[in-house]
């Protein structure tokens, strides 16, 4: 079997987009792209410096006051109209996510189409930002709160979903008013590149969004600029909390969405083929590689090996392979270091007790040069192992037992992250109990991902992360509350005649 090489043609060239200035040499390191499907190097890139940084801040500084005082309805026409621009290049943008994560192609029109909607239902938004007039009292006032941008949004993005996560920001943060300095994964760098010079097509005013691919020095560079006003950052729990160290001198605030080990909840009355595709839903969607799939198992023990042979039967049919044949589903891990750190977790887990039901190697032959591994079962976790208890970011799902209702909850919850939770039943009082009672930012019952779109408010609790993005509250996330008092002099009283 042969995989088609990517196409380096449709490559964007310009890694630091700064104003109006589209730059293809940054001022910081070389940095070799490579092909997570065979491992071969696909371009180099010189990356964005800490002095490009700089530079994106003042040109973002330098257009906010004009973009801030741009009616909401022109901030609308111009999101409407990069929706209708990126839709246009569906499918090269479709294409440059396959080439720079190895994500399938068949899933790439889909996250492209997701990036549209993005900007369409923010720049809805844009016309609509209303303020409140509150009622006061003890003296003749008039009492009002004003919505108002925060200025400059530093933006750092990870390389599992680089396009899917940078517009989760930059829609409700545009529709705000604010100017963005967005960090482009250098894993996984060129969709984020090709969106930055969408902006300038679509008549975006230079420095509104300024896209630069770099490493951790410049996502340091951003966090700690003083002229960056708020942080939203997309990635893990060790990076955001170096973010929050950096920020915190200067007090700035910060977003955080983080990582996840989301529990599946699959009960006796649940429609057992139905949870058994979307069981396996956590380790294929991303080849695991998703903060919010659900990669721990827990199933009700009368049909705890019922549920685990129904795993088995269906995880070896799951096509592995070359991302750009679409009948593939599962693609490749990103690096050669993330296959041997899963294939470590493994061997960990095993020595804890876990049985490996399926997978639990690398895959050779064809695939060798490539990073791929299978989807990974294990059975029989426990939920105190460190399988259970850290995210791995792989095709690999924990699978335990549980008793009751009470135990399923306990266990769903003895978790430090609160990102995602799956319940799986057909009863109704069951599933709005478990959802009230779910230590998690979204919960679905008999879903998997479907509630992801950008009318709804996604986030974590515990570790997983603060504030929201997507829905009402994703757009409040990039405005600042002001109250004006305004007191109303007495007339003094008429003099009698």
């Amino acid at each position: 079997m042969s995989f088609q090489a990517p196409n380096r043609d449709i490559l964007p060239r310009r890694p630091v987009i700064i104003g109006d200035q589209l730059k293809q040499r940054g001022s910081g390191q070389l940095q070799t792209h490579v092909y997570p499907a065979t491992g071969q190097a696909t371009c180099e890139i010189t990356m964005a410096g800490p002095q490009d940084v700089d530079e994106a801040v003042k040109a973002a500084r330098a257009a906010f006051p004009a973009w801030r005082a741009l009616p909401g309805d022109k901030r609308r026409d111009l999101m409407l109209k990069l929706a209708s621009l990126i839709e246009q290049n569906l499918q090269p943008l479709a294409e440059l996510l396959t080439i720079e994560n190895g994500a399938p192609m068949i899933a790439g029109p889909f996250m492209v189409m997701d990036a549209v909607q993005k900007f369409r239902y923010y720049g809805g938004w844009a016309d609509k930002i209303q303020g409140q007039t509150i009622a006061t009292w003890g003296s003749p006032s008039h009492n009002y709160v004003v919505y108002e941008p925060y200025g400059v949004i530093g933006a750092i993005v990870p390389w599992n979903g680089p396009l899917y996560a940078a517009t989760m920001v930059l829609a409700p943060a545009l529709a705000a008013g604010n100017c963005v300095v967005v960090k482009s994964p250098e894993l996984a760098p060129f969709s984020v590149m090709r969106l930055g010079e969408l902006f300038l097509e679509a008549g975006f005013p230079p420095g509104v969004v300024n896209t630069l691919v770099g490493g951790p020095d410049v996502g340091e560079a951003i966090v700690s600029h003083k002229g960056v006003d708020k942080v939203q950052f997309v990635g893990s729990g060790a990076t955001a909390k170096k973010v929050l160290r950096s920020a915190s001198e200067s007090l700035k605030p910060c977003g955080l969405e983080l990582g996840g080990k989301s529990a599946v909840l699959v009960f006796a009355d649940a429609d057992l083929q139905q949870a058994a595709r979307r069981g396996l839903s956590g380790a294929i969607s991303a080849s695991g590689q998703g903060c919010v799939n659900g990669t721990r198992l827990l199933v009700e023990r009368p049909i705890y090996e019922q549920y685990l042979q129904m795993l088995a039967g269906v995880a070896p049919h799951i096509k592995v392979g070359d991302p750009y044949d679409k009948s593939t589903i599962m693609g490749p891990i990103i690096t050669e270091a993330a296959v041997t750190r899963i294939l470590g977790v493994v061997e960990t887990a095993k020595q804890e007790g876990g049985r490996v039901l399926v997978g639990g190697g690398r895959l050779g032959g064809d695939y060798a040069s490539g990073y791929y591994l299978p989807i990974t079962l294990i059975a029989d976790v426990k939920s105190d192992s460190s399988l259970a208890q850290n995210e791995v970011f792989g095709p690999v799902l924990a699978v335990t037992p549980f008793d009751s209702e009470d135990e399923a909850i306990a266990l769903a919850n003895a978790s430090d992250y609160g990102l995602g939770a799956y319940v799986h039943t057909e009863n109704l009082r069951r599933a709005h109990y478990l959802a009230s009672q779910m230590q998690a930012g979204l919960v679905q019952v008999n879903g998997s991902g479907e509630g992801m779109q950008p009318n709804l408010p996604f986030g974590g609790m515990k570790h997983s992360g603060h504030g929201r993005l997507g829905g009402e509250q994703g757009l409040h996330e990039f405005l600042q509350v002001k109250n004006v008092w305004m007191g109303i002099a007495r007339q003094p009283p008429q003099a009698a005649k």
